[in-house]
């Protein structure tokens, strides 16, 4: 694994210079390195449909805790507090970012730009998670067996500092989106939807434009006489410069030449269905991302019932399939086989965006501890209490709540009836 191995620097194979990260580089120097380069795409998140879609599935990852566990027949899913793995992935994958919004801003650049990577860089007993700029980052099959002697997937980064670094696929942590042609790189969804998205875009400066001149819209000016192009450029140019109110100061009155007039042209929002169609096609974009009407602020039908409904089925519809992937990515880049075979793995716990109202929580584990499948001190830690002294044994309700393994004791006979 690469854990095992130091991290030494290659020697440039490929055309250009290329190496990997230097090896004496001190901590603030590695971020400077590697932080640069634009992650937007600014004509795209001009949209607020758009937006509102990379928020809610960005968010949505990062709320979701992420857990090194090891499961087994006999004891279960245990929770591995202990292993230097265990904060990385759960708290802090370097210095300078927490979990949630390591998770976030993966997920983000996965959907703006099809794929998103991080480097897995050796430290002390475990590692650093590092992101890697998308846009700066190709995948390259080295069938060549240039980088090593087996042909292999790099992923060849182009740094700012005008070198590239290759690393090989067991260094870098891989996203893509569900829609790849060749199982390797994903396709972002802004490039799919690239007309449906445009249009959104225009439509939000049409209104910005309207907007910016007071809801008046375009008109004709009707003059009388000739005149010629230099003249009647200036003439209008005149006229707006009134409308637009950059040196008058004033919207309300506009002065036009004797013998001229100025008709708008009455175009109504209303009339081009402009809301209808601005509706639809958000419902179009939030469709493509997977996100449900009311997480796109559309309540149209929608009830607190229905909300509850929608949410579940964001988890099972939309994030079940990003969960799946990431979890086994996380499973065969950073755990070894060895502790693959005694069933570690990292899990996300989804039970946090399904929590019910109070009551319901209770209900549900009090229900549960009677049903023999909680302990007490399970249940009281499930809502964030404390154990306490023989919470740890399983109880049956039966009328009233016994231990397990007392029950049917009152059915049996005490002694001999002597008054028969």
């Amino acid at each position: 694994m690469i854990f095992d191995k130091s991290f030494r620097p290659r020697e440039p194979t490929l055309k250009g210079e290329t190496s990997a990260a230097p090896s004496d580089m001190t901590l603030t120097e590695l971020v400077s390195w590697i932080s640069s380069g634009e992650f937007t795409n600014p004509k795209a998140m001009g949209d607020a449909t758009y937006f509102t879609c990379q928020r809610v599935l960005a968010q949505s990852m990062g709320k979701l805790p992420l857990k090194l566990v090891r499961k087994t027949e006999s004891d279960g899913t245990e929770q591995l507090r202990g292993d230097p793995l265990y904060p990385v992935f759960r708290l802090r994958p370097n210095p300078f970012t927490t979990a949630a919004s390591f998770q976030t801003s993966m997920e983000f650049c996965k959907n703006e730009y099809g794929n998103s990577y991080a480097w897995m860089q050796p430290h002390e007993k475990a590692m650093r998670l590092w992101q890697l700029p998308s846009q700066q980052v190709r995948i390259w099959w080295d069938n060549a067996k240039l980088l090593s002697a087996q042909a292999h997937i790099w992923y060849i980064w182009s740094a700012p500092d005008g070198k590239q670094y290759p690393f090989s696929e067991e260094e870098i942590i891989h996203f893509r989106t569900w829609y790849s042609l060749d199982g390797i790189t994903g396709l972002p969804v802004r490039d799919i939807l690239k007309l449906t998205i445009g249009g959104a875009v225009e439509s939000q400066k049409m209104l910005n434009r309207l907007y910016s001149n007071g809801m008046a819209g375009k008109a004709v000016v009707q003059y009388t006489g000739d005149i010629n192009p230099e003249k009647q450029k200036a003439f209008v140019l005149g006229l707006e410069e009134f409308i637009d109110s950059k040196d008058t100061g004033t919207r309300s009155l506009i002065p036009v030449p004797i013998g001229s007039t100025i008709t708008p042209l009455d175009i109504k929002l209303a009339d081009a269905q402009y809301l209808e169609l601005r509706k639809f096609t958000a419902l179009q974009v939030a469709g493509a991302f997977g996100v449900k009407p009311d997480q796109i602020n559309d309540y149209t039908k929608s009830s607190y019932s229905s909300s509850e409904a929608q949410q579940l089925a964001f988890l099972v519809e939309t994030l079940m399939w990003t969960l799946e992937n990431n979890q086994q990515e996380y499973d065969y880049k950073a755990l070894s086989s060895d502790r693959l075979a005694k069933g570690d793995c990292f899990e996300y716990n989804t039970a946090v965006v399904l929590k019910a109202d109070t009551k319901t929580q209770i209900d549900a584990i009090t229900a549960a501890i009677g049903g023999s499948l909680y302990t007490p001190d399970e249940g009281r830690n499930f809502i964030g209490m404390r154990s306490k002294p023989g919470g740890d044994k399983l109880y049956s309700s039966n009328g009233s709540i016994i231990p397990l393994e007392d029950a049917g004791k009152q059915y049996e006979k005490k002694g001999e009836n002597t008054n028969a």
